[in-house]
């Protein structure tokens, strides 16, 4: 729940617009464009991150996990060779898939 908090502050702690800025530097997106691609991920973050919150279960782990599939496929479209970054941006999405898939699985 906090990670998808966190990347919700980390992008709209000045209105989406460095993460804009960004997005518009790398992939010569539109200005409204690129905000859009911001305010909506962000959203869909927000979405998951309250759900994960109220109502932990299978399905809000499926629709976690097809949000981290779907912004990763959609970022990697568009900014490949973030796979590249030494931070690793795209690659944190791997052990977090790894343990929703966990919290998925129905206990014994």
């Amino acid at each position: 729940m906090l990670l998808w908090w966190g990347t919700v502050a980390a992008c709209l702690h000045d209105g989406g617009a460095t993460g804009a800025a960004l997005l518009q530097q790398a992939t010569g997106m539109s200005d409204g464009m690129a905000l859009t691609v911001v305010l909506l991920g962000s959203a869909w973050d927000a979405g998951i991150g309250l759900l994960l919150l109220l109502r932990p279960h299978r399905l809000t782990y499926r629709l976690a996990a097809a949000g981290v599939i779907g912004m990763t496929v959609l970022a990697t479209a568009l900014l490949p060779s973030m796979w590249l970054d030494p931070f690793g941006p795209f690659l944190k999405n791997l052990p977090v898939l790894a343990l929703l898939a966990l919290l998925e699985r129905p206990t014994a």
